[in-house]
């Protein structure tokens, strides 16, 4: 098939999220399944073209929007044989750092920067001759690209291109002042409840919903979560009226960087047939992080954002209690700032038993994947996760809430049964979290022949890119047959 991906952020050259990770893990997955791929991003500040041997592809490019003509610089490189990477240079709207806000809030022109990178891959796409069968948009910044290929005149060229719009995470969705509209091309009848109007003003997302062939987003449990409230995020009603074109495609991991057999970044490695580099990889973490060097005292691990979302208020509620249970517990993250003061004077009040790193830094994200005896996701909603996904294959077992993602990576342990590879909780609550923390506890130091059985069991799991790979083009193929209703 000839796809195009669309999105505003890809590794390996610029990330904020998970979506960084999809877009450009699944671009050179499908294209080693030998499909064609154009890959498109903007050309941001943190993309160097001598960096990455950038050539210019097209040294102007002119872009049609509702009320303007704008012309851009197009750079391009050859990441495989059947995977070319684009960037637009438009430094107006590109040239910053970070990409989506100031550090505290939005750009003022979010608006106006995502509408015009939409529009501009499908300029380039006509412009380069390269007609693809599908375009797969990314949430919010390019879910116009389903409305440009329905609604704007390119005389046919794309009549038969079908769209699929993945969303990563419903609760960012593009509010945008209604002035945007003609800049955007939206005529007066779309700007209607069912389409992009969202209390006054236009919502992309919800426009992007209305027009896709196709609606992908990234766990089979948060397709279902997102048809109904708070999982929907305000627009379940219109997930709703096309749940049958919604599908969940369980992300792949990079198994290049997140392996334990190969991970240069560690200072041993290790095998489900051979544990004894993790014990090496547990010291060199207790060392680090100033906790008492015991290997029979349990480490639970956590690295990630630290917001609300992901559950760490839950955990901020019950360290004085957990702090006196017989643990370690070491923290990487960055985010809402009271967090990361609390969390980052942890070590004062419990030296040797509590260590943390705000920020991120990658060498010690590794370790606390491969020294830590269990990984801490107490989320209240996730749409996919990775983390989980690295520790069960680093045979660190998670404690994760049954939302998202973590209910479909993550089997609740069952003794009797022989059965498990973490420990599953449902309820938001910090009594919740504290009661599997302590569950988990007490397997260790009670049942420690059940724990080496999850750990092999953890780290035999699949979690590489060739299932998602063979899910999305069934996705593909079903957007088309969408696309062939459409009149």
């Amino acid at each position: 098939m000839r796809i195009l991906i669309a999105a505003t952020e890809a590794v390996p050259y610029v990330k904020t999220g998970g979506l960084g990770d999809v877009a450009g893990t699944l671009a050179l997955e499908l294209a080693k399944a030998r499909h064609e791929v154009a890959l498109v991003l903007p050309l941001h500040q943190a993309i160097v073209p001598v960096k990455w041997k950038l050539e210019i592809a097209m040294d102007s490019l002119r872009v049609k929007m509702g009320d303007a003509d704008l012309y851009c610089r197009v750079w391009a490189r050859q990441a495989l044989a059947h995977c070319r990477v684009y960037f637009i240079e438009y430094d107006r709207y590109f040239h910053r750092d970070p990409i989506y806000n100031d550090g505290s809030k939005d750009y003022y022109d979010n608006g106006s920067r995502f509408a015009f990178f939409s529009k501009a891959c499908l300029d380039l796409a006509q412009a380069l001759d390269f007609q693809p069968q599908v375009i797969q948009a990314n949430d919010w910044q390019t879910a116009l690209i389903p409305f440009y290929l329905k609604t704007w005149n390119y005389e046919g060229y794309f009549r038969k291109t079908a769209s699929l719009l993945s969303i990563h995470n419903m609760g960012y969705q593009g509010h945008m002042p209604a002035e945007i509209c003609s800049f955007m091309g939206i005529q007066r009848w779309q700007f209607r409840e069912s389409e992009f109007e969202s209390f006054g003003g236009v919502n992309f997302l919800k426009g992007g919903i209305f027009y896709a062939d196709k609606i992908s987003t990234v766990s089979p449990t948060y397709a279902k979560e997102i048809l109904g409230e708070p999982g929907g995020s305000g627009l379940s009603p219109y997930l709703q009226r096309r749940s049958n074109d919604v599908a969940g495609i369980l992300n792949g991991i990079d198994q290049k960087e997140w392996n334990p057999k190969k991970d240069k970044l560690l200072p041993a490695r290790y095998s489900a047939e051979d544990l004894s580099g993790k014990a090496i990889c547990k010291a060199e973490l207790q060392k680090k992080f100033l906790l008492e060097e015991k290997a029979d005292k349990p480490i639970f691990g956590l690295v990630g954002r630290l917001a609300d979302q992901k559950g760490l208020d839950l955990l901020k509620e019950i360290i004085p209690e957990i702090m006196r249970w017989d643990l370690q517990m070491v923290l990487i993250g960055s985010g809402d700032p009271e967090l990361e003061r609390f969390f980052g004077d942890l070590p004062k009040h419990y030296p040797g038993k509590f260590g943390s790193y705000i920020g991120f830094e990658p060498k010690l994200a590794h370790l606390v994947e491969a020294g830590s005896d269990f990984f801490v996701m107490p989320s209240r909603y996730e749409p996919c996760g990775l983390n989980q996904m690295y520790s069960l294959i680093y045979g660190t077992l998670p404690v994760v809430r049954a939302t998202g993602g973590l209910a479909d990576t993550v089997e609740n342990f069952q003794p009797q049964a022989g059965q498990g590879t973490g420990f599953v909780f449902q309820d938001i609550s910090s009594a919740a979290l504290r009661d599997t923390l302590g569950w988990a506890l007490h397997t260790w130091y009670h049942q420690q022949d059940e724990i080496a059985a999850m750990r092999v069991r953890a780290m035999e799991r699949d979690h590489s890119w060739k299932k998602a790979v063979k899910e999305y083009v069934k996705a593909y193929k079903e957007a088309l047959v969408r696309r062939a209703l459409w009149k």
